[in-house]
């Protein structure tokens, strides 16, 4: 019997059930194979390896036990004697991606333990003789340097077809409560002209995995498991454990990958009404207050900055506590507002904000306390600090709260209440400046927190809530289920910026995508300093910053409008698919270019980042007109011809945005 279920196809043979066909599976990979593995403490492995996570006690003794199919969802249940698999599968009903979520439930009359369980296997993808040929990205990550895809082949990793019996693995384990400070939570195989696509949903631990079973390649995801990072969920008779979600999308080409992916996102991305028009943000952090804001501050630049066109004024840390900005964070943890840089208090300021059609937001760290937060170590109690081994966690000068603790909710749930409804706050940051590494029930207080976050949008369904991570450290699609807008970076060089900004659709859903523009640095300000720094934020959000007074009469309007322009793509921003004419970019490239699709139009974001030649951007098919769209009045010379869009630099450094009709 088969089973088909948009790109998947599966076999029930002999009792059991394997995936036995998918788009880019390789003809010659005939090995049969489970998709659903689990180890249990103390029963065989099967395999040989102990690193390897295939091969495990149930994954070979998996029955299939029963299926049903109906409109996008596919659930297939299989037993072993100790455990039952339940993997559903959701797709999109425009798209080529599926969704999977994988439970696993004790059967047997006593406690068992989870060494190991797989999210969901994919094998066959290629087999031993067409290593050179296979490609996989690997999408890397670090402060100030987000989303930088890297394409090795298998052969280059060290695969090789004279391999017996392979132990080498490309993998990767984030271990800790930030999800992406290493690798994003992604991944594509390319192979012969095909393209697949993972991403793995956690906000803490997860792992993939590519190695082979004898002659053909695997890919096995998961979140933790014991090896990599301490996790050992024990069960007792007739009780649950679900595994990270994951996706898999499909297609013949990067863009077309990229975009299935998209697709799949927008379906579980987080939502918030009053989000929908994608308002602009100006942060007085970045290039202005940075830990030091004030109410005098605030009241000098808060006009400048409702004229360029913001929607929301955002003060960041330092609007609570008297200590300075440069030693501030140790004592972080009661959110009250600082009567020293807000002598009249917060929600003056607020008022004052709200005068000039713009609304206020607050900046706040929840999930932590400072170590000398005097007042709060006293008032929480020992079982409100996540620890490891018995012992409380701190690091940078902050202890970790336990989000499965009453009494730290209901303390954070009644500060935002405060920010709220006392400062006038109607946009809160929820930023996270450090990670926990392993940590003893991390997987619960993880979903704790994502619960706790819900409960307050709820609460406060006029708030616009950010997700932080000291950049992008937590971008993982766990938590953009929960929010419906994330930083990107916190890049803080301009020119750095479009190597970032020019990968980042690939990671994150255009409108949740939040990207700082600071025309403003430096004591000489150019003309094509400001069309930059607007460029970077155009296809994403914008996160406005830096000392805007300081612009002349006509850099300002530069300014004005590009946020202008930015407000007129919202309907396109929350439809269209990425665009990579370039494929992806690294530091050190000379041109960078990327950009949204729709049926018959590509707008597009072009860096030049100091080449002195034409500058090609291959947009392969018929191209009926071209236009600049931002910046309408200044010196750009192109031209479109044989399917390329070409443009002849002037010296220097310089942005532009094009919109580019094309024959359906």
């Amino acid at each position: 019997m088969e089973i088909t279920y948009k790109s998947l196809v599966f076999t029930v043979e002999g009792g059991k059930v394997y995936l036995t066909g998918f788009r880019g599976k390789d003809s010659s990979a005939n090995e049969q194979f489970p998709f659903a593995e689990v180890q249990i403490g103390g029963k065989l492995k099967i395999g040989n390896s102990s690193s390897k996570m295939i091969d495990s006690s149930e994954g070979d003794n998996l029955s299939y036990v029963s299926h049903e199919q109906k409109e996008n969802l596919l659930t297939i249940v299989q037993r072993s004697e100790t455990v039952e698999m339940r993997t559903t599968f959701e797709c999109v009903a425009d798209g080529d991606a599926v969704g999977i979520v994988t439970e696993v439930k004790n059967l047997s009359h006593k406690q068992i333990a989870l060494e190991g369980v797989s999210s969901f296997v994919l094998n066959g993808f290629a087999v031993k003789e067409n290593t050179a040929r296979t490609f996989f990205y690997k999408f890397l990550q670090s402060h100030h340097s987000e989303c930088q895809p890297r394409r090795i082949s298998l052969a280059e990793w060290g695969f090789s077809s004279m391999d017996c019996t392979n132990q080498k693995r490309l993998s990767f384990a984030n271990i800790g409560s930030w999800s992406s400070k290493e690798e994003l939570p992604q991944g594509i195989l390319e192979r012969d002209g095909t393209f697949i696509m993972f991403q793995i949903e956690s906000n803490n631990h997860w792992y993939y995995e590519i190695s082979t079973r004898h002659e053909q390649y695997y890919l096995y995801l998961s979140g933790g498991d014991y090896l990599r990072g301490n996790v050992r969920p024990v069960l007792e008779c007739g009780e649950n454990f679900r595994a990270p979600a994951v996706a898999i999308a499909f297609s013949d080409s990067l863009s077309g990958v990229l975009g299935e992916m998209t697709k799949y996102r927008r379906k579980i991305a987080g939502q918030c009404a009053v989000d929908r028009e994608l308002p602009v943000i100006f942060n007085e952090y970045m290039h202005l207050s940075w830990d030091s804001p004030s109410e005098d501050a605030t009241r000098k630049i808060a006009p400048f900055v409702a004229k360029a066109g913001a929607d929301y004024y955002v003060i960041d840390c330092g609007w609570h506590n008297e200590e300075d900005g440069n030693i501030i964070y140790p004592f972080v943890g009661q959110w009250k507002e600082s009567k020293a840089r807000f002598p009249h208090g917060v929600k003056k300021t607020a008022e004052f904000v709200h005068s000039l059609g713009m609304k206020m937001g607050l900046w706040i760290e929840p999930e932590i306390i400072g170590v000398k937060c005097a007042e709060m170590c006293d008032f929480y109690d020992d079982d409100c600090f996540m620890r490891r081994g018995g012992d409380r966690i701190g690091v940078m000068g902050r202890y970790f709260l336990d989000f499965r603790n009453g009494k730290v909710r209901e303390y954070l749930t009644e500060t935002i209440r405060r920010m709220v409804e006392e400062y006038g706050a109607e946009y809160i940051k929820m930023d996270y400046n450090e990670d926990i590494g392993i940590a003893d029930g991390l997987l619960e207080e993880r979903m704790a927190y994502l619960d706790w976050v819900d409960q307050v949008r709820r609460l406060f369904p006029n708030v616009l809530f950010e997700t932080c991570s000291s950049g992008g450290m937590r971008m993982d699609y766990e938590t953009l289920r929960h929010f419906s807008i994330v930083s990107t970076s916190d890049q803080t060089d301009y020119i750095r910026y479009p190597y970032i900004a020019g990968n980042i659709l690939s990671a994150v859903l255009p409108e949740q995508a939040a990207v700082w523009s600071y025309p403003v640095v430096g004591e000489e300000i150019g003309r094509e300093q400001v069309i930059v720094n607007m460029v970077n934020a155009m296809l994403g959000r914008i996160h406005l910053a830096s000392d805007i007074r300081r612009l002349s009469e006509e850099n300002f309007a530069l300014v004005r409008e590009g946020v202008s322009y930015y407000k007129s793509l919202i309907f396109v921003k929350k439809s269209a698919l990425p665009y990579f004419p370039l494929g992806f970019t690294k530091f050190g490239e000379k041109v960078v270019a990327c950009g949204l699709r729709t049926k018959n139009k590509i707008y597009l974001a072009v860096w030049n980042l100091n080449h002195r030649d034409e500058i090609r951007i291959p947009i392969g098919e018929k191209i009926r007109a071209v236009t600049v769209g931002y910046p309408k009045r200044e010196r750009t010379d192109f031209s479109a011809k044989d399917g390329e869009l070409v443009i002849m630099p002037h010296d220097g450094i310089f942005a532009r945005f094009f919109e580019i009709e094309v024959s359906l």
